[in-house]
């Protein structure tokens, strides 16, 4: 399960870009908490503790503990953020506010484990899925889905069903879409086609005594 961190925030008035931007320069991410029936709340929060947290963390879906200066702490689940399209920099987030009854929808990276046994001998792996989209309670959110490929031989795939999925974690996908597959290798199919050219080359002599 992925691990709840603690944020500290701070309420904001809305305000134009001005101001906005000027918040960034002090060090501050403008931001906003919504859900659970309540009215947004305008927040900011401190940028580099957030990158710094999203930047350890496996994915960007990450449950954290808002401490909201004067209203107490808040748990709440980054649902999205914004950042500059030329220097990567945040410049915005979004916070939904959840309990255990609240269900969010997480895109989790898919990390598969081990070496298949079809690569050892000579196939090669192709992941077809690197995120998937889930759905699930708070307290049941992962930080990424794995599934241990090293049974994999040459011609056999893996599916989302085969992935590992903790309690009360449903997938968005059905289970028998293909997540990954061990194929031949070029230089594998390449060697067959040889051996068959030269089991035909050296059987022709043989069949044309024959016909003789």
């Amino acid at each position: 399960m992925s691990t709840t961190q603690t944020l500290e925030a701070t309420t904001r008035q809305r305000t134009g870009s001005g101001v906005l931007k000027q918040m960034r320069r002090e060090g501050y991410l403008p931001s906003v908490i919504y859900g659970k029936g309540s009215e947004n709340v305008n927040i900011k929060v401190h940028t580099k503790t957030l990158t710094d947290m999203l930047a350890q963390s496996a994915s960007t879906n990450i449950i954290v503990d808002l401490e909201v200066e004067g209203s107490g702490t808040q748990s709440a689940f980054i649902q999205s953020t914004q950042k500059d399209p030329l220097t990567g920099h945040l410049l915005h987030a979004d916070f939904l506010a959840v309990d255990d009854s609240t269900v969010i929808h997480a895109s989790l990276p898919v990390v598969l484990n081990g070496e298949p046994t079809g690569v050892k001998n000579g196939g090669i792996l192709e992941q077809m899925i690197h995120t998937l989209d889930i759905a699930c309670s708070p307290k049941n959110l992962p930080e990424i889905l794995e599934a241990n490929v090293e049974a994999i031989e040459i011609g056999e795939s893996l599916t989302v069903s085969d992935l590992e999925f903790p309690e009360g974690v449903t997938p968005a996908l059905a289970g028998d879409v293909l997540v990954a597959i061990v194929n031949e290798s070029r230089a594998t199919l390449s060697e067959g086609e040889d051996e068959d050219g030269e089991a035909a080359a050296e059987a022709a002599p043989v069949e044309e005594a024959a016909a003789e």
